[in-house]
């Protein structure tokens, strides 16, 4: 698995932490962005037409909301 991935943040947000846990569980490496602190981050993912957090970059790809559903992680992380 070669993918770049990025898990953008908010602060106390269970959701973050949910995914966050699930990506260390499953053994890959990603970066992590608070959205609260990093106004390039937060620009880019409200560019995107993302207000939720959390929200997950794949290889240049922003994904959040439905697209974060357990099933569909699964495809997006392994293709």
């Amino acid at each position: 698995m070669s993918q770049a991935l990025i898990l953008y943040t908010t602060p106390l947000c269970p959701s973050c932490d949910a995914l966050k846990r699930l990506l260390v569980s499953e053994g890959l490496a990603f970066e992590i962005k608070d959205l609260l602190i990093d106004e390039q981050a937060a620009t880019l993912v409200e560019s995107k037409g993302i207000r939720t957090a959390p929200a997950l970059g794949i290889d240049g790809e922003i994904y959040a909301g439905e697209e974060l559903r357990p099933d569909r992680l699964v495809e997006l992380l392994y293709p």
